[in-house]
């Protein structure tokens, strides 16, 4: 269970490859909630996805040659945004469908 209370509201959100701090949800704000999100790797090499919490600190979520290789990752988050809106970095050899509540 993620410890947010709002069951059966998620949204979702493509993010296509090469995006540079696509904010997820349109405008996003504080208290948004990212539940999971589906990395599709299609290179290895260029797979890095690294998420932003507003103002706050990247944290890389998938690194650069993960060790599966190629294909899909779910990758739990249940986080939610302290600092304004979540905005997520994706490397030219991965997309990822981003789960959870977003503001647009």
């Amino acid at each position: 269970m993620s410890g947010v209370n709002q069951p059966y509201r998620y949204q979702y959100e493509h993010v296509a490859a090469s995006q540079t701090l696509h904010t997820l949800g349109g405008t996003g704000a504080a208290g948004d909630y990212i539940h999971r999100l589906v990395c599709t790797v299609s290179t290895a090499a260029t797979a890095s996805v690294v998420i932003k919490d507003g103002s706050g600190a990247t944290h890389t979520v998938l690194p650069n040659s993960p060790g599966g290789g190629i294909g899909n990752y779910n990758i739990e988050m249940n986080v939610v945004s302290r600092n304004g809106a979540w905005q997520v970095t994706t490397g030219a050899g991965v997309e990822l469908l981003a789960i959870g509540v977003f503001s647009a």
